[in-house]
């Protein structure tokens, strides 16, 4: 006789969790933006020293352009003994009255117009755009378009925040400026040349220029005591300063104005792109040279004779000008580069600008 059995209840078979693997669980909705903030706190915080890194960097690039520039002067006074002029212009008799192509009647500035840094080119091993600067004919030349509107590296600055492209020349108007019945389109540089204290372009420099009461009669010579002016000769010996403690170039950023590697066009105007009571279009000099001040001419709006280290806030297009925070860089008649700080004494600057003067100064 069979006994009849209740069956056995089957156990279903369920997994038991493995505590070596972590459970799937998603991010909240709160999780997942205190973790945004999280990211863009540390963002902010990580930009600025960013941003102070790449400019150590152009600072860095900016200071190695202007050693370069250095070691091109004094390779070029070494071959020649003697320094490249700020400009190269013809005396006025070498040219008909009335003759405004050639002559600007209101400065006397005239052909060539090369400048110190085109003189310079062979030096920073630019040798087809230094050959069109030896054959003599004006830089305003058709020929020579192409070259004058090149952009040469060495006189570019990494930091500099306006425009970066070649520029048109303009009349005091602003328009366009004709040379033989075309526009001139010049390189641009971000590097000047000093003209030292005293400025002598516009009407200082033309057939009835005065300084001090005295009449210039067209030669630059005669006001400027810095080491670039019109058809300058310095030699190293003149600096009697000593070359360690003269300015011989520095940094203008085209945030403020056009400045170019090529030369001076006559009849040419450079006009500020930052507007202030005391600045205004200048003429064609300054672009390739600036001053420092103080200048016999040059007063600000309550008559008082202005200096303008770099970045000044009278914002001059005469005057030196860089887009690094806190000053500029400059180039000293030995080679070597310093940055000048915002916060030095103007005087001191003044001082470092003439070649001649026998300043003593204190630079704390």
């Amino acid at each position: 006789m069979f006994r009849r059995t209740a069956p056995v209840p089957t156990r279903r078979w369920q997994a038991r969790p493995d505590p070596m693997r972590p459970s799937r669980t998603g991010f909240t909705l709160i999780e997942l933006l205190v973790v945004i903030a999280v990211i863009a706190v540390l963002v902010s915080l990580l930009l600025p020293a960013v941003q102070q890194a790449r400019e150590a960097a152009r600072r860095s690039q900016c200071q190695n352009n202007l050693k370069q520039i250095g070691l091109a002067l004094h390779n070029y006074h070494d071959r020649r003994n003697v320094l490249p002029p700020g400009y190269v212009s013809s005396r006025p008799e070498a040219f008909p009255s009335g003759d405004h192509e050639s002559l600007d009647p209101l400065t006397w500035d005239a052909a060539p117009g090369w400048g110190w840094a085109a003189l310079i080119l062979p030096e920073l091993d630019q040798a087809n755009a230094a050959d069109v600067t030896t054959r003599g004919g004006p830089l305003w030349q058709e020929d020579y378009a192409e070259v004058v509107s090149l952009q040469v590296p060495s006189f570019l600055c990494p930091s500099s925040s306006g425009p970066a492209g070649p520029f048109q020349c303009v009349d005091e108007a602003g328009k366009p400026l004709r040379k033989n019945g075309r526009e001139i389109t010049l390189g641009r540089s971000h590097y000047v040349a000093s003209h030292g204290q005293e400025e002598c372009w516009g009407d200082c420099s033309g057939p009835g220029g005065t300084f001090e009461g005295s009449p210039v009669g067209g030669n630059v010579a005669r006001v400027a005591d810095g080491p670039f002016f019109r058809n300058s000769d310095t030699r190293f010996a003149t600096v009697r300063d000593g070359l360690t403690n003269t300015v011989f170039c520095g940094e203008h950023a085209s945030s403020l104005s056009d400045k170019t590697w090529v030369g001076v066009v006559p009849g040419a105007f450079v006009h500020p792109s930052v507007h202030t009571p005391d600045n205004a279009a200048e003429t064609a000099a300054v672009l390739t040279l600036v001053h420092s001040g103080p200048a016999a001419g040059e007063r600000d709006v309550l008559g008082n004779p202005i200096i303008h280290p770099p970045n000044f806030p009278a914002l001059h297009v005469g005057q030196m000008v860089a887009d690094h925070p806190g000053g500029g860089n400059l180039l000293l008649g030995d080679g070597s580069v310093r940055f000048w700080s915002e916060t030095a004494r103007k005087e001191v600057f003044a001082a470092l600008s003439s070649i001649a003067e026998g300043e003593v100064f204190d630079e704390r």
